[in-house]
Order: structure tokens, then C-alpha cells, then sequence
């Protein structure tokens, strides 16, 4: 796979949409002879694959929801695997409630680190490169307070996310420092932990460090911001989920986010379920796999939201893109009259949150906004009524604000953290009242 990825990123559009085209009549084929679930799919709907030459057919199927996925999970194993060949996975849940579906033992993780070595190749990646992770691991800590483990033959430095507090944050800073690493992988919200201490306490970026790797949750600007700001390099972000169902990153031109056509199809669906069209329409993400025959997922829903674009990069790769990603449906906040704001766009690093250590919001009726806040020993209370004022300016008269004191905010068991905890149920329909 990473053989071809290296020549098809040059492909021209002709080429690229034959060989998806082939791709999903082999998915199709596959799906309809070995999969339970979709050969009962397609004769409900009088169908056999062949009525599905191109992409745009795919509107002939249903989509594909969580809820389903879980509702039908040992029908949609394809039955002409071995069982041996199934590597159950779970998602964190970050939408809700977590999902059980299936890779390919031994196949599936290796495709995957195909595609990201092809995408990380953009920005100069190697595999001998030495790297800093800091993706949510938890490391046992030895008394004499070590947070960190050497792996893949010492290249690679994997850092604890959960004990980076201002006491052990200087350790971890001068182990970077000696590890002397090319490149920093992680989740965006534990960089910003490392990148504000540094920024506090004018401390110099690591010279050795060319891009900060960013994956598994949204980059917010005012995080690229920060991170560029801190780091003195290049931010590198891309987009995809457990379900390995969608893959998009930038390049080094651009970050718009560049759609793998050889991963899987995208497509972008509005209020009422059919395509969105015209420049920057935003739609809910729903994906077909073309890569995992033991546990296909055919026009799955993904409860992303982003906004495609037909611009072409300068880079020359004629991939789709992305103009950016929204995040999650439940990355809304709801005001009074049911008009969805997107916390995207929210400035976090204005001076009303400049005695925070850390903060979260969190949703449950319409129009109420409860942000808890970790207060630094310098917060004082008009500190409380700046941070009213900003969020009140920024989401409009219809939020009201409350500020919640809390000693910590936890982060989810994969260690990624959540900006919104929104408990009100948001569809894709809701945010056309944008």
C-alpha cells in the first residue's frame, strides 16, 4: 500500500476516480457474497452490486449508524474470514456512546501507518527520525519520578498525558530537550499543556524539533496559534476516526486537509440527507471504507462535520479537500432558540482566560452554558467577570454563562480532552439554522 500511495498521490483526477471506482466494485462484490447484513441490504432494495458503477450510486444504499453498527454487529463480519482474523476495537466514545466493530488482524494497523507514513513523508518524516508522543498514555511512574518510556527501538520517547502538572512539567521539559526529537506526535489539547507552560515561563522552543504532528481531536486555530507560537515550527494536522473510515491531511503547501480517494469515499450530506452543494457548504461526513473486507462499512455516518472546498492545492497532489473540519455534531453549543454556535471559532487565549489553568463547558438545556473552570492562584473575581464578558460577546445575548469552580477536569480514558460536554441531542439538520 505504501508502494502505491507513493506513485498514486500524482495520479491525475481520471485516474484516481478509476481506480476508487474498481476499488468499491471489489467492496461491493465482496460485501454482497460474504456479509449477511449487506446481502439483505441490497435485496431489500431489489439491488445487486453492479447497479453501483460509480461513487455517486451509492445514494441507492441506506446509510450506516452507529446504532446499526451495534444493532447488527456479528452480521456484518464478512463470513469468508477466520475468526482468528478479527481484532475487536472500541471507540472512546467521544460522541456519545462507544462502538464495537472489527479490523483486520495483523493487516488493518499496518494499512494505517501505510497512510500516515505517506502522509508524514509531506513534511519530511522518516522512520529513523527520533519522536516525542504525547497521546494520552499513561506510564507507571517510578518513585523517582520518571513519566516516559523509550519504544520502537529507543526512536521513540512516549510521555505520560496525565501527570503534566506545573510541578513535573520541567522534567518533562529537559527530557525533550535531551531526547533531542525531530518531530513531537500528539493529541492537540496535551500539546497546548506543554506549549502554555513554556509560553508562562519564556522558555525556548527545542531547536531540534521541525513540526508538531497533530491527530485524534480537533486543532482549533487558537490552538495552531499557541502551538506555533511555543513550538517555532510547523503544526501539521490531520482528520480521521477509530472506524478507519476517513483519512485527510495536510501537505506542504496547504492545510487543507487532503482526502485519501485510495482509503475510502466521502461524502458530505446536509438537512436533508442529499449532497451539500456551493462553495463552503458544510455537511456531516458519512464514508465507505475500501480497505477493510472482514468488517465492511459502507456509507457510514460518521457525526463529523466539515467544509469541502474545489479549490485545487499548489502542491499538485488532485486529492479532494477539505477546507477545514469542523469537529464533532456535539461540538455545538445551543443557544435559547435553538441556533448552534461551533466552538471552533471561539478565542480561548484572550486575557479572560489568562488566570486559568484549565477549563471545560458543558451543555444540558438551551441557551445555558456552564464553564468549569481551574483557577491559578492569581484568579480573582474580575477574572470571573472578564471570562462572562468574553463568552458573552463571542456566543451572543442567547448563551447565558456561568462559571463553575472544580479542582480538575478529567480527561477521557483515552486521555483526549473535551472543550464541550454537550448533552443536548444535535443532528446535522439543526445546524442549518446557522
Amino acid at each position: 500500500m505504501y508502494a502505491l500511495l507513493q506513485q498514486s498521490q500524482w495520479w491525475s483526477p481520471e485516474e484516481l476516480a478509476a481506480y476508487q471506482a474498481q476499488a468499491l466494485s471489489r467492496l461491493l462484490e465482496h460485501a454482497y457474497e460474504n456479509v449477511p447484513y449487506y446481502r439483505r441490504v441490497f435485496q431489500e432494495r431489489g439491488l445487486v452490486p453492479g447497479d453501483i458503477q460509480a461513487p455517486a450510486d451509492l445514494a441507492l444504499l441506506p446509510f450506516l449508524t452507529k446504532q446499526i453498527v451495534q444493532n447488527n454487529l456479528p452480521d456484518l463480519k464478512a463470513r469468508n474470514y477466520p475468526e482468528a482474523a478479527f481484532e475487536y476495537v472500541c471507540t472512546s466514545g467521544s460522541t456519545g456512546t462507544p462502538m464495537g466493530f472489527y479490523y483486520e488482524r495483523g493487516a488493518s494497523r499496518a494499512r494505517e501507518w501505510a497512510f500516515m507514513k505517506a502522509q508524514w513523508d509531506r513534511i519530511g518524516y522518516r522512520f529513523t527520525d527520533r519522536c516525542v508522543v504525547l497521546r494520552g498514555h499513561v506510564v507507571d511512574a517510578a518513585s523517582s519520578g520518571v513519566y516516559w518510556r523509550r519504544a520502537l527501538f529507543g526512536r521513540w520517547l512516549i510521555m505520560s498525558s496525565h501527570q503534566m502538572t506545573e510541578e513535573t512539567l520541567p522534567a518533562y521539559i529537559d527530557r525533550i530537550r535531551k531526547f533531542r526529537p525531530r518531530f513531537i506526535h500528539a493529541y492537540p489539547s496535551t500539546a497546548v499543556i506543554l506549549a502554555r507552560y513554556m509560553r508562562e515561563h519564556g522558555i525556548e522552543p527545542f531547536p531540534t524539533v521541525r513540526a508538531i504532528l497533530c491527530g485524534s481531536e480537533n486543532l482549533y486555530p487558537w490552538q495552531r496559534g499557541l502551538l506555533g507560537e511555543a513550538f517555532g515550527c510547523r503544526i501539521f494536522s490531520w482528520y480521521g476516526n477509530s472506524e478507519q473510515t476517513v483519512l485527510a491531511g495536510e501537505c506542504e503547501e496547504s492545510t487543507h486537509y487532503h482526502i485519501f480517494p485510495e482509503y475510502s469515499i466521502v461524502e458530505l450530506i446536509g438537512r436533508d440527507c442529499r449532497p451539500v452543494e456551493g462553495p463552503d457548504a458544510m455537511g456531516e461526513v458519512v464514508t465507505t471504507n475500501l480497505t477493510n473486507f472482514v468488517f465492511p462499512l459502507i456509507r457510514y455516518r460518521t457525526m463529523d462535520v466539515a467544509i469541502a472546498t474545489e479549490k485545487q492545492c499548489s502542491c499538485g497532489r488532485r486529492y479532494p479537500l477539505l477546507e477545514k473540519v469542523e469537529g464533532r455534531l456535539q461540538e455545538f453549543i445551543i443557544t435559547r432558540s435553538g441556533h448552534p454556535i461551533s466552538v471552533t471559532p471561539i478565542n480561548y487565549e484572550s486575557e479572560a482566560f489568562e488566570n486559568i489553568r484549565q477549563f471545560q463547558m458543558y451543555q444540558e438545556e438551551r441557551g445555558e452554558l456552564i464553564i468549569k473552570v481551574v483557577r491559578k492562584p492569581t484568579y480573582t473575581e474580575e477574572d470571573t467577570r472578564q471570562l462572562t464578558r468574553e463568552l458573552r460577546w463571542q456566543l451572543g445575548d442567547e448563551v447565558n454563562v456561568h462559571v463553575q469552580f472544580v479542582d480538575e477536569i478529567p480527561r477521557t480514558e483515552g486521555g483526549k480532552f473535551r472543550y464541550l460536554i454537550q448533552k443536548l441531542p444535535i443532528t446535522i439538520g439543526d445546524l442549518y439554522s446557522m
